[in-house]
């Protein structure tokens, strides 16, 4: 919408402008007021429907307008000291918060110029994108008046540089350093030819020829030092590039690198570019596909300087330094597995990502939208990451399932020790556990986790199991939902047992949810349980597996294989209750290892009396 103004009782020839840019010559007969017109999109330079008014002053309303024309007459120098005033007083302009365009008309009766006296009141406001000096009568720059007028909305001189400082403005120089990041593919803060080549293909669809890529790599080093290094642009150059194609009016050329990465009129990320739209129904979940997995990857390993397979604080900050924020915070390091030194290993990265998946698809592909996953790898936006599994009452039905992500809700009583297994299935044992709490301490850092996730091997395939730490009773029942439940009591508690037997009553026995009873603390003296029948009769009655014995200090084999009895339980919920027996199922599943934990637990219990 373009608002055609001029200060009032001026006759600069506003009308006569718009009737000679319709009707492609000059009005014999002028009336006192245009109508408004509406330029199809089609017959537009940019290609966008525009629609100008004539605006009388006292109608005069332009916060409603995308841009406001102000003319004057370049022979007429009272009309030029009454553009001021309009910035303030009745009109002001200047809080309209929208771009102008000064517009000189009836250049044809005067042999010079008018931008000696125009050029001091476009220095004093930023909101004046640019003056265009034309005629009405033999049709001078008409057309161009309103390719700018389209220009100062598609493409604002004000939201990237200041014209008194003769610099971008912050918020700009934080966009264009994003975009310096994701497109410096090797991290190595230089754009190479081929790294450059790529980004202008991106953003322009085609490559520059050899020449064109020297001359620019000239033209930055000419004017800027440190603009180009090792043959390549530096932030830097890559900056002043951009501050260059401003100072010589070409706006566009930046905002479409700004728009090709997801930039709106105020440098924000669009919600559409951060917040694609993905239907997720109910009893589905949602994973990263090859495709996350291959860009998570390349990210990995571009950050991972010392290519140790693991990122230290520093390399993470590093790979989100193009976030707005740090996603991941002090939690992680007590969520995935890490390195001896409490590094987050490649195995770990990979977990986390899987788990933010799960837990928060939207969350996920907005800190995928930040770390340019569109733009890198082609695709029309995040959710190209993201497979999203078939309902859950479909895999029982064909009592099959392509998922690879599962959720293990942990129940037991407080002081079970249900932190202690988990931080297990992530590698830490009590000790290691301990020391990474006392460091957080220290560190004023509060690092708590219910969540790990890891990976067990369920019929020769790598699945993710999410496992969380459930302490109160349920409020209701969806709240018990997972894929796989493990019930964990206090072999040294007897009131331990009774807590899971009632909390399987409640909400697993009717449920298609398989159970796994863990006995922990194993290494203590074990005492009867105050229930109406032992846990292995209980498990027997209810046809679950007998209990799985787990002690934090003793992490053998037999301890450890509880998590991979999970992730089977998890994958075949088909099998929870069928008719075999509790002891020939998991021998078929889970291979003989039923009978061997078995058999520790009670070799481990005569070792005990003996001493």
């Amino acid at each position: 919408l373009i608002f055609i103004f001029s200060p009032p009782t001026a006759k600069v020839g506003k009308t006569s402008l718009i009737m000679s840019l319709v009707g492609e010559e000059f009005p014999e007969q002028v009336p006192p007021r245009a109508e408004e017109i509406t330029i199809p999109a089609d017959v537009t330079p940019e290609k966008v429907p525009t629609h100008i008014v004539d605006y009388s002053v006292s109608f005069f309303q332009p916060t409603q307008a995308n841009v406001v024309c102000v003319v004057y007459d370049v022979t007429n120098e009272d009309t030029i000291d009454k553009v001021v005033p309009c910035f303030f007083g009745q009109y002001s302009l200047i809080l309209c918060k929208v771009p102008i365009i000064l517009v000189g008309n009836k250049s044809d009766l005067r042999s010079g110029s008018s931008m000696e006296t125009i050029l001091p009141i476009m220095n004093q406001f930023s909101e004046i994108e640019t003056c265009v000096e034309c005629s009405a009568k033999n049709l001078k720059n008409i057309s161009e008046l309103f390719y700018y007028a389209q220009k100062a909305v598609l493409h604002p001189t004000a939201p990237l540089y200041d014209p008194e400082d003769k610099q971008l403005k912050p918020l700009c120089v934080r966009a264009l350093s994003r975009i310096f990041y994701i497109s410096d593919q090797d991290n190595d803060r230089i754009l190479s030819d081929a790294e450059l080549n790529s980004f202008q293909k991106s953003c322009f669809g085609n490559p520059l020829a050899p020449q064109a890529l020297e001359d620019v790599k000239t033209v930055v080093w000419k004017n800027t030092s440190e603009g180009v290094q090792d043959n390549g642009l530096t932030l830097n150059g890559f900056l002043f590039l951009n501050t260059l194609f401003i100072q010589r009016g070409r706006h566009e050329t930046t905002w479409t690198i700004l728009r090709k990465f997801g930039y709106d009129d105020n440098l924000e990320l669009t919600d559409d570019y951060l917040y694609p739209e993905l239907r997720v129904p109910v009893g589905c979940t949602t994973e990263l596909n090859h495709l996350g997995h291959q860009f998570l990857q390349r990210l990995f390993d571009k950050y991972d300087e010392d290519k140790d397979s693991a990122l230290s604080p520093a390399e993470l900050r590093n790979l989100f330094c193009v976030c707005p924020y740090m996603p991941w915070g002090a939690e992680v390091y007590m969520t995935v597995p890490t390195t001896d030194e409490g590094y987050i290993s490649n195995h770990g990265y990979l977990c986390q990502w899987m788990l933010s998946a799960y837990l928060d698809i939207h969350r996920c592909l907005e800190h995928l939208g930040y770390l340019g996953f569109p733009l890198l790898t082609e695709q029309e936006s995040q959710t190209a990451a993201v497979t999203v599994t078939r309902e859950k009452q479909v895999d029982l039905e064909k009592r099959q399932t392509q998922r690879t992500v599962f959720l293990c809700k942990v129940i037991g009583p407080r002081g079970t020790g249900k932190t202690a297994f988990l931080q297990a299935f992530v590698g830490r044992n009590i000790a290691v556990w301990n020391q990474q709490l006392i460091w957080s301490l220290k560190c004023h850092i509060f690092a708590f986790s219910p969540y790990v996730i890891n990976t067990v091997q369920v019929s020769n395939q790598e699945k993710y199991l999410i496992v969380i730490d459930v302490e109160t009773e349920f409020l209701k029942a969806s709240d018990a939902f997972c894929d796989v439940a493990c019930l964990m009591y206090d072999t040294s508690d007897p009131h331990s047992f009774d807590y899971c037997a009632s909390i399987y009553k409640q909400h697993y026995m009717e449920s298609n949810i398989p159970c796994v009873l863990v006995a922990s603390k194993v290494d203590l003296s074990e005492v009867k349980q105050f229930h109406g029948m032992t846990p292995a009769e209980f498990c027997y009655k209810h046809r679950l597996p007998p209990p799985l014995p787990f002690s934090s200090l003793l992490l053998d084999s037999t301890s450890k294989n509880i998590y991979t009895r999970l992730g089977w339980a998890a994958m075949y919920p088909h099998l929870n209750g069928s008719d075999m027996s509790n002891t020939s199922f998991w021998l078929r599943v889970a291979l003989g290892s039923a009978v061997v934990a078995v058999l520790g637990f009670a070799i481990y219990r005569a070792v005990a009396r003996l001493k």
